[in-house]
């Protein structure tokens, strides 16, 4: 015999954390950052045939001040980089930024001195979806995926003691550089 059953019908219970990520991920504001030809992807899933408006994304935002997602989408050039990362410092808290392609992920098939190799060296990156380009429905795929990590993200105390546990941890990984493939 628990609570619930003490409870008339209508009443609902749930956290504070609960309804503050619930509220986060049914509102996403995506910032316009398209680089190359997986920007028209990205555009894609705006219009009718997709409709990125189901998942209260209607509109993408053109002020970073409006947005909390930032969609990378396409190849990161070095003279970019400053210009993406003062964009990221301007998007309010909570923000989240998913990296786009292959290019946007890892630098793709331009591995030269003019790309940088992976967005995660100039911004804290939330989701890669890989793809060259990746379709319309890969992109909301993984915003979707974005939105249950969203949904499970704490408040508070709580969540700086979780961005310390991964700070921590993220120094103690071995870096990429190093690692080699699985011996077997």
């Amino acid at each position: 015999m628990g609570i619930e059953e003490k409870l008339p019908s209508g009443v609902l219970l749930t956290t504070v954390e609960g309804v503050a990520g619930y509220m986060r991920k049914a509102s996403f504001w995506p910032a316009t950052f398209g680089l190359a030809c997986c920007a028209i992807e990205m555009m894609t899933s705006g219009g009718p045939k997709y409709d990125l408006a189901r998942f209260g994304m209607e509109v993408f935002r053109a002020s970073p001040r409006q947005a909390d997602l930032m969609i990378v989408a396409g190849r990161v050039s070095n003279k970019m980089a400053p210009v993406l990362r003062q964009i990221y410092d301007q998007m309010a808290e909570p923000k989240y930024v998913l990296a786009m392609g292959v290019c946007a992920s890892s630098g793709g098939m331009f591995n030269n001195y003019a790309i940088v190799q992976g967005v995660d060296h100039v911004v804290p990156v939330d989701m890669y979806l890989p793809g060259c380009p990746p379709r319309p429905e890969m992109l909301i795929d993984a915003i979707l995926k974005l939105h249950d990590q969203v949904q499970a993200t704490k408040l508070g105390v709580n969540r700086l003691n979780e961005i310390e546990q991964q700070e921590t941890a993220a120094l103690k990984a071995l870096p990429t550089s190093q690692m080699k493939g699985l011996l077997r």
